[in-house]
């Protein structure tokens, strides 16, 4: 799933900084909603890289039941902020 896509379908737009708080909560409400409705692993994992990237993660733990998942998110969660922390110092990653 592309990030792009999945803005557009929870929030309809690409650019939710632009959008009034109310529009925000609905758009998480529908993106927690699906994620807990689920079932296809790997589009649960793109969900979960798209909440966390949204500071709305569930736990690990409690987001996954597969050890590999939980060990992919771990490695997504690490590269996310190391490519956060890189742009922060201003050297791209």
């Amino acid at each position: 799933m592309d990030f792009d896509q999945l803005l557009v379908r929870f929030f309809n737009t690409t650019e939710i900084q632009d959008l009034p708080p109310e529009q925000v909560a609905a758009g998480v409400d529908r993106l927690r909603l699906q994620f807990g409705l689920e079932k296809d692993s790997g589009r649960r994992f793109a969900l979960w890289c798209l909440m966390f990237m949204l500071g709305i993660a569930p736990d690990i733990d409690e987001a996954f039941e597969d050890p590999e998942d939980r060990d992919a998110a771990r490695d997504f969660m690490e590269a996310a902020e190391e490519e956060m922390d890189a742009e922060d110092e201003g050297d791209p990653a």
